[in-house]
C-alpha cells in the first residue's frame, strides 16, 4: 500500500483479520453475487424462463470479481450496483439478461449489509464469551483475596479482588444478553422492490401474489435467514442499524469501565496489565509502566460510544420510504464500529490473560485503613468486656481523629490500634490486635458471592458456547 495516502488505524493497527474480512470488498461483492444467484434460482423455481446453464455460469464467477472493470463502469454510470451488474454480465454473457431481474439496488446493498452485520455480531459474540471466560478464571483465582473497596475512589469496606471482577463480568453478561436477543431478531430485507411493495415482482409473476411471497421467503432461506422483514420501504428499517450500534456501544461502555478500573489499580500498584520484557513505558521516564493497553481500550471505546449517534440520527431523519443521506454515513460508521469493538475486546482478552496482582501491596493498603473500619467491631468488643457503648463511641471518635491527623498531617503510619490498646478503656491487649485486624473478617460473603455468580450466571453462558472458547481460558472449578 502506498505510504502517500491515509491509512485507517483500525485496519492497520487494531482490528483482527477476521473482522476485516467480514467487511472486505471480497465479502461484500461476492455476497452481492450470491444474492443475484439466489434471486435467479428462486425465480427459475417459481416458473420464470431462466436456464440451469445461466445459473451455473453465475455461480462459476461468484468469487471472480473484476474490480478494475467495475471501477470503469462506476466512473461512467455513477452507480455502484449497476457497475457491478454490468461487470458480472460481461463475465457471464449467457446470464447477462437475467441478472438483477426485478430487483432494486437495495436488494443487494441492504441484504448484504444485514448479512455482514450478522456475521460481525456472531464474531463479536465469540470473542466476547472468550473474554468473559478469562475474567471468570481470574475471579475464581482471587475470589478470597481481600482488597480495599472504594466508593467515590475513597477507601470503603473491604471486598475481594475476585468479587470486583464479577462486577466487570456482570456488565458484560448484560451486553451478551442484548447481543443474543439482537441476533435472534435480525431478519433479511428480502425481495421487496423499489418502495417495498413488490410491484416489480408482481409484474414478473403476472400478479401471482403467492409466488411473490414465496420468492421473498425462499431467498431468505437460501441466504441462511428464517425470516425477512414483513414490511419495508426501499431499505430495511434503519432502526436496525441503531440497535446494532447500541449493543456495540454497550460493550464499549462496559470495557471502558473495566479498563478504567485497571488503570486506577495500576496507579495504586495493586493490579497491573501485562508488561512485556522489552516494552518501553515512556520515551523520557524509563522507569514508567504505563497502562497503555487499557488506555487504548478507553480511547477506542469512546469512539464507539460517540459513533453510536450516527445510525440513531440516520434513523430519526429518514423520509418516508427512504433518503440517500444514510448511505455515505453508514458505510463508514457501522463497519468502523465493528472494527473498533473487535479491537477493544481483543485488547481486553490480552489484558485478562496476563493481569498481575500484588497481594503485599494490597495488604499494606488494607492495613493503612482497616483500623478505622474495625472501630465498630472494637466498640462491640469493648461493650462485651463491660464498657459503656456511648462512652466507648466518643472515646474511639477522639482516638480516630488523633490517628487521622497523624496520617494526614504528619505522614506517619496509622497508629489507631496502638492508641486503643494504650487507652485501656476497651480491654483490648496488643496480642489481640492481629486477630481483630484480620482482613478476612471484613469481606462478608464476597468469596461465596463469586462462586455463586460463576456457577449460576457465568457457567451457563460458557457451557452454551463451549465450541467457541479457548479451552485454556475456561477451566473453572466452580
Amino acid at each position: 500500500m502506498s505510504k502517500e495516502v491515509y491509512e485507517n488505524p483500525l485496519i492497520e493497527r487494531y482490528a483482527s483479520q477476521e473482522i476485516c474480512r467480514i467487511f472486505s470488498a471480497d465479502f461484500k461483492f461476492s455476497t452481492w453475487r450470491r444474492l443475484w444467484v439466489a434471486l435467479a434460482e428462486t425465480e427459475q423455481e417459481l416458473g420464470l424462463d431462466i436456464t440451469d446453464e445461466q445459473i451455473d455460469e453465475l455461480k462459476s464467477k461468484i468469487n471472480d470479481i473484476d474490480y478494475d472493470l467495475a471501477a470503469k463502469y462506476e466512473k461512467k454510470l455513477r452507480h455502484d450496483v449497476m457497475a457491478h451488474v454490468h461487470t458480472y454480465g460481461d463475465q457471464c454473457p449467457k446470464a447477462k439478461g437475467i441478472i438483477h431481474l426485478g430487483a432494486t439496488s437495495a436488494y443487494v446493498g441492504d441484504n448484504t449489509d444485514i448479512i455482514q452485520y450478522t456475521e460481525g455480531l456472531r464474531h463479536t459474540k465469540r470473542i466476547l464469551v472468550n473474554l468473559i471466560a478469562k475474567m471468570a478464571k481470574f475471579a475464581d483465582a482471587y475470589k478470597s483475596l481481600p482488597t480495599l473497596g472504594f466508593t467515590h475512589f475513597q477507601p470503603a469496606q473491604l471486598t475481594t479482588v475476585g468479587k470486583r471482577a464479577t462486577l466487570w463480568m456482570q456488565d458484560l453478561l448484560m451486553d451478551y444478553a442484548d447481543l443474543e436477543y439482537l441476533l435472534s431478531t435480525i431478519r433479511l430485507r428480502g425481495a421487496k422492490g423499489t418502495t417495498g411493495t413488490q410491484a416489480s415482482f408482481m409484474d414478473l409473476f403476472e400478479n401471482d401474489s403467492d409466488k411473490v411471497k414465496a420468492l421473498d421467503e425462499k431467498i431468505a432461506e437460501k441466504m441462511g435467514f428464517e425470516k425477512t422483514f414483513a414490511v419495508t420501504g426501499q431499505t430495511y428499517p434503519r432502526k436496525l442499524d441503531a440497535r446494532i450500534l447500541a449493543v456495540l456501544s454497550g460493550i464499549a461502555q462496559s470495557l471502558s469501565k473495566f479498563a478504567t478500573d485497571i488503570r486506577l489499580l495500576q496507579h495504586l500498584k495493586e493490579v497491573e496489565e501485562p508488561f512485556e520484557k522489552s516494552q518501553i513505558g515512556s520515551s523520557a521516564m524509563a522507569y514508567k509502566r504505563n497502562p497503555m493497553r487499557c488506555e487504548r481500550i478507553c480511547s477506542l471505546a469512546r469512539y464507539i460510544m460517540v459513533d453510536s449517534l450516527n445510525p440513531a440520527i440516520t434513523q430519526a431523519t429518514q423520509w418516508f420510504e427512504r433518503t440517500l443521506d444514510d448511505s455515505a454515513n453508514k458505510r463508514i460508521a457501522i463497519p468502523e464500529a465493528f472494527l473498533a469493538i473487535d479491537a477493544i475486546i481483543g485488547i481486553a482478552n490480552n489484558v485478562c490473560s496476563g493481569l498481575v496482582v500484588y497481594p503485599k501491596v494490597i495488604h499494606q493498603h488494607i492495613m493503612n485503613e482497616l483500623p478505622f473500619m474495625a472501630t465498630e467491631n472494637i466498640i462491640m468488643e469493648g461493650v462485651k468486656r463491660g464498657g459503656d457503648r456511648q462512652d466507648l463511641h466518643e472515646k474511639i471518635r477522639q482516638l480516630s481523629m488523633q490517628a487521622g491527623a497523624q496520617v494526614k498531617e504528619e505522614g506517619k503510619p496509622n497508629d489507631l490500634m496502638d492508641r486503643i490498646v494504650a487507652d485501656g478503656s476497651f480491654g483490648i491487649t496488643a496480642d489481640e490486635v492481629p486477630d481483630i485486624l484480620n482482613p478476612e473478617l471484613y469481606i462478608g460473603r464476597a468469596p461465596q458471592q463469586v462462586s455463586e455468580f460463576l456457577e449460576g450466571e457465568v457457567k451457563p453462558v460458557l457451557d452454551a458456547n463451549r465450541g467457541h472458547i479457548d479451552t485454556e481460558a475456561v477451566e473453572l472449578k466452580v
